[in-house]
């Protein structure tokens, strides 16, 4: 007996039973065997322990399906064992085989959790049948509990979803009141849930939603024709300021909204409520709306950008044709903000563009439209004018209005206004047509000598040709490449070394000579010849690098400015790489200078663009640096390595005191970013010697060299000390 029970307490804790497995508990070998014998004919596992406390050990270490338990046993009787099983971390179901012949022991072991009793001797296929219905019990009961405790579980798991859902989850009743109703609602809009059951849906709702709410709550279909995505407002609770209720007293929620029904073979399907989701979409909301309102006015000034303005003019153009009233377009362009610009820089600019819109904006009526159409060029919309030179009143207002000084930081600006006026339907009955023919009469009024206004005349219109023959002759110079590039030198102070080069456009007209830039740049800009003009110069840039490669001559950079509407396009990047290293160029060689006007334009596509380039190795500087209020955001989103001091700091030094400390600060910004800097437009040594000592030493400008054609250029990279022998004096200032 010791021999067996050893044996069975040696087996693995982790065998693998693959038929139901049963413990025999009986003192008596003889029996004990030959009940195993009897089960293993019968397609079950046994094993057999002779004494109450090893079969308690045994079920602690391996999982038995069933115990065949014996009462009358030395130590620990089958009664104890079954006493401490109650207690057990495994539970087992037993029957009791005992040979008492008395009924209070088969109750006792009934009460003690035996699921049979049989007495010895037993007949075989009783107790057969007995373990079998036995097993099956436990098998459905372990299965019941597995099934109870998964739906526990998911129970669980979906009433944590439900009450930690960002969402408002509902369901009425076929009346309209609520059934239930998750937490959300709380710290949503402040009610406490179980107030809310058995209330009506138009507790919660905006009174001027009652409608659209009427439809989505009640509604009666089913399956894809079922209501959803409809917008709500819903109310806060102790929230009643009316004035505010888009933003304190009202949620709006996408709202969604089925039918339930009940299946009911007798009565059909009838209605019996409603269950949804009400999603808060008040912050997308507002989004939505500060996005609209950026997409259609400016950003600056807050007045009707072109697309709004053209907008409500079609409109009135269309009322104006109906009633048969008479309409008036101004085109309105400031004579001197370039000045201003250039002199005070791009945060005065903007200032002053905020101070005109206020003025303009009380010389109209308030059914009249200002708006801005990009830079100093504003438009204004007339309507009803009950005379057609009624406008003329206004133009002349505005002229005067403008006349008064602005003040700007303790600063009196003068500007003056050039005013186009166009009437419908004296000239033009669409509004393209009213548009241009304003924005002609502006020019005329600018040929002229500024500071006025003037009517469209039809004679305007050889002016305009003569703008458009300059088109055709900017795209016939495009075709034969008589735009080229001069280069100007960039120098380091320190090293007396030329570190990179600067390409400039210069068109050489045959009949009018060597036109400005800034006469032929912005003309490509406005009529789309930018893009194929600035692939020219780059392939140009491109041929003189590699010459200046094959020949040693090609340590520095070459720095190439990029319109704001040329990084647009969808392929910049991509050309621009590719056409680099078409030439066997590495982009490391390369610099692309930008102003902050492509900044502005779309943020989030030039820092994608920028930062692509700047992987592939091309240095990007920020061109006229110190002109715009935001250079130090655009610092910290843009992969910006080299920041230009713009030529107006450098012109005011030692003639405005304000330009050194302005300096002062960019040279530390520029420091703090990690940045390189450069100053353009140095002409004079005391500007040098300024600039240096405040830890600026890389310059260009004319005190160095004008931009040059590239065959000079390539004879001062040869021998760079011919680049100091023309100016005077500098030999001696920067020895050689």
């Amino acid at each position: 007996m010791a021999q067996q029970t050893s044996t069975s307490l040696s087996h693995s804790t982790d065998k693998v039973m693959s038929k139901p497995s049963l413990l025999i508990v009986d003192d008596n070998a003889r029996l004990a065997e030959s009940l195993q014998y009897l089960l293993e004919l019968n397609g079950y596992t046994a094993e057999v322990c002779s004494s109450g406390k090893d079969a308690l050990q045994l079920i602690t270490d391996i999982r038995f399906d069933l115990m065949l338990l014996d009462l009358s046993m030395p130590g620990m009787n089958g009664f104890d064992v079954l006493t401490e099983l109650a207690t057990h971390n495994r539970r087992i179901p037993v029957i009791v085989i005992s040979g008492t012949k008395t009924l209070n022991a088969a109750i006792e072991a009934m009460r003690l959790g035996a699921y049979d009793f049989v007495r010895k001797p037993y007949q075989p296929e009783e107790l057969l049948r007995t373990i079998e219905n036995a097993i099956e019990k436990s098998s459905l009961e372990t299965q019941n509990r597995s099934i109870n405790a998964r739906l526990e579980e998911s129970e669980n798991l979906y009433r944590y979803l439900v009450n930690s859902s960002p969402d408002i989850i509902y369901t009425l009743d076929d009346n309209g009141c609520f059934t239930f109703i998750n937490t959300r609602i709380e710290t949503l809009l402040g009610y406490k849930r179980e107030a809310l059951i058995g209330k009506h849906y138009t507790e919660l709702i905006y009174t001027d939603d009652f409608d659209r709410a009427r439809y989505a709550f009640n509604e009666r279909r089913t399956g894809n024709r079922a209501a959803s995505n409809i917008e709500l407002r819903l109310k806060c609770k102790d929230r009643d300021t009316e004035v505010r209720h888009f933003e304190i007293n009202f949620i709006t929620v996408v709202l969604n909204a089925t039918g339930i029904y009940s299946d009911n073979p007798e009565f059909g399907t009838p209605f019996s409520g409603t269950y949804g989701v009400a999603r808060d979409i008040s912050d997308r909301k507002k989004v939505e709306e500060a996005i609209t309102h950026q997409a259609y006015h400016d950003t600056l000034t807050g007045l009707p950008n072109r697309a709004l303005f053209k907008d409500r003019l079609n409109v009135a153009l269309h009322h104006a044709k109906r009633n048969k009233q008479n309409l008036g377009i101004m085109f309105l362009d400031l004579d001197r903000f370039k000045w201003v610009n250039d002199t005070l820089g791009h945060l005065y600019g903007d200032e002053l563009l905020k101070h005109v819109a206020h003025r303009l904006a009380g010389c109209l009526r308030a059914q009249d439209t200002l708006a801005r159409m990009g830079g100093d060029e504003f438009t204004l919309l007339l309507h009803d004018l009950p005379q057609a030179d009624d406008a003329s009143r206004v133009a002349a207002k505005i002229v005067e209005e403008l006349k008064r000084p602005f003040l700007l930081d303790d600063r009196e600006i003068f500007i003056s206004s050039s005013i186009g006026i166009a009437i419908y339907p004296d000239h033009g009955d669409s509004m393209e047509t009213l548009i241009k023919s304003a924005d002609i009469a502006m020019y005329h009024v600018k040929w002229r000598g500024k500071n006025g206004f003037q009517y469209y005349e039809a004679s305007m219109n050889a002016m305009f040709h003569k703008k458009l023959s300059m088109e055709n002759e900017l795209r016939r110079a495009i075709e034969k490449k008589q735009i080229i590039l001069h280069y100007q030198p960039q120098i380091n102070i320190e090293t007396h070394r030329i570190v990179g080069l600067e390409a400039l456009a210069r068109w050489h007209h045959p009949e009018l000579g060597v036109i400005s830039p800034t006469e032929f740049i912005p003309l490509a800009e406005e009529t789309g010849l930018i893009s194929p003009l600035s692939e020219m110069l780059l392939e140009e840039a491109c041929k003189q690098m590699y010459e200046w490669k094959q020949n040693g001559l090609i340590g520095f950079s070459l720095a190439i400015n990029i319109s704001p509407q040329l990084v647009e396009e969808e392929h910049f990047v991509t050309n621009t790489i590719a056409r680099i290293e078409a030439h066997q160029l590495s982009p490391d060689n390369f610099e692309i200078e930008i102003t902050e006007n492509l900044l502005v334009r779309d943020i989030e596509n030039a820092i994608t663009k920028l930062k692509t380039l700047g992987n592939h190795g091309i240095k990007i500087a920020l061109d006229d640096f110190g002109t715009c209020y935001s250079s130090l955001s655009y610092l910290r989103q843009f992969p910006i390595h080299n920041i230009k001091i713009d030529k107006s700091f450098v012109g005011d030094i030692n003639t405005i005191n304000e330009s050194v400390p302005i300096i002062t600060a960019i040279a530390g910004i520029a420091k703090g970013f990690g940045l390189d800097m450069i100053a353009e437009g140095v002409e004079t040594i005391q500007q040098m010697k300024t600039l240096q000592n405040m830890g600026c030493h890389k310059m260009q400008g004319y005190l160095f060299s004008k931009p040059l054609p590239a065959e000079e250029i390539t004879k001062i990279l040869r021998d760079q000390k011919l680049l100091f022998k023309h100016t005077k004096h500098l030999n001696e200032l920067l020895p050689l």
